[in-house]
């Protein structure tokens, strides 16, 4: 568990807060590029850390992202018009290029040069993998972009998805790194059965439900084993948590955004829930594994009370996480920058699952799967 104190400083990411300030210093993802492809196309809201932006894509393909308000009257400027190399307020015609700075204003005398010193917040962005990153910390503490290994093949082998969720980052992310919940969460019922054959995980999450949990630190967070038995070997199943807000699993990778895509199964229509399927084929009713992990990760309320948890032996890497997150943030206010976020190349690691003999260490066993190429 965490005192309410903690759980506050690790839930709040807006302006001003503690952990907020830990994930400003690095790149974060805000949109698939295929959001932004279209020359002067439709302006994209989004809201990242607790504030609105609006994005667009210029008539000569530049792509930004700003304060969504425009600094005049304080109007959205997602209903404002993308033409000319520029976004234009509609309120007043108040028009912002991609650096922010106001190009023209033709609400004030023709004579007038107050245009030349006003500019909003335009955030630094790039693109890579398909996604189109930002960064929203100090400009002279700008980081290398994260060298993830996805993000250096081919379009046409890469499955780049994107969804909305009703709750706190921070609860995405615990489900993430959560090995030991795929035993009971994610179980088919047909699997228990003596004459069914499972194979690859779902065998050994099946076989043991009580997986052991190692955890070797690293400079970008936890990696975390869990060991299951599976005769007079071990089945590892090996995940990254990499700072500030990703998961890598066996076999995806996986990280909170706000403001995505709402799926057509959510909390409105209880994800589907059928509980003619929760007796017969699964163990939750629910068809899928992102709308079971959803269910219940939302299940918990918008901000979860982690004051009043009860944490057992298979809550080590959850509590491992917490623990990296908040001594990262708390280091960061007393002025060390996080090491991670000057050095994309950590970032270049892989999930893996693997079987070892029982008396061969993950780290060793796995050291060639567990590095990306």
């Amino acid at each position: 568990m965490l005192n309410k104190e903690d759980n506050e400083l690790l839930t709040r990411v807006g302006p001003g807060t503690v952990m907020g300030t830990l994930l400003r210093r690095f790149w974060l993802p805000a949109l698939l590029e295929e959001e932004l492809k279209e020359k002067d196309g439709d302006p994209v809201r989004l809201r990242l850390l607790g504030e609105d932006l609006v994005a667009f894509c210029d008539s000569d393909g530049k792509l930004a992202i700003l304060d969504a308000y425009c600094p005049h009257r304080r109007a959205h400027l997602y209903f404002g018009r993308n033409e000319e190399c520029g976004i234009r307020c509609v309120y007043h015609g108040w028009k912002f290029d991609v650096s922010g700075q106001c190009v023209d204003m033709p609400s004030e005398p023709p004579e007038s040069e107050f245009k030349s010193r006003v500019q909003t917040t335009s955030y630094p962005i790039a693109t890579l993998g398909g996604v189109v990153w930002i960064y929203m910390g100090p400009s002279d503490l700008k980081p290398e972009l994260p060298d993830f290994e996805w993000a250096r093949v081919s379009a046409a082998r890469t499955v780049m998805t994107k969804r909305v969720q009703q709750c706190n980052w921070a609860q995405a992310v615990e489900g993430g790194i959560d090995s030991s919940h795929i035993s009971y969460l994610h179980r088919n019922l047909a699997d228990l059965k003596p004459q069914k054959s499972a194979t690859g995980h779902r065998k050994y999450s099946a076989q043991d439900r009580s997986p052991v949990f190692t955890i070797k630190e690293t400079d970008y967070g936890p990696l975390i084993g869990a060991s299951r038995k599976a005769g007079d070997e071990l089945y590892w199943r090996l995940t990254q948590f990499l700072a500030p807000c990703w998961t890598m699993i066996p076999p995806i990778m996986w990280g909170p955004v706000d403001d995505t895509y709402r799926p057509q199964w959510n909390m409105a229509n209880d994800y589907g829930l059928n509980r003619d399927m929760q007796k017969n084929v699964n163990y939750t009713g629910i068809k899928g594994i992102p709308n079971q992990d959803v269910a219940v990760q939302e299940s918990m309320g918008r901000i979860a009370d982690r004051s009043k948890e009860i944490l057992g032996t298979s809550d080590k890497a959850i509590i491992a996480y917490r623990q990296h997150l908040l001594d990262m943030a708390n280091a960061l206010a007393r002025g060390q920058e996080p090491k991670a976020a000057s050095d994309g190349a950590c970032y270049s690691v892989r999930s893996a699952s693997l079987l070892l003999e029982k008396d061969v260490p993950f780290e060793e066993g796995a050291k060639v799967l567990l590095s990306a190429k």
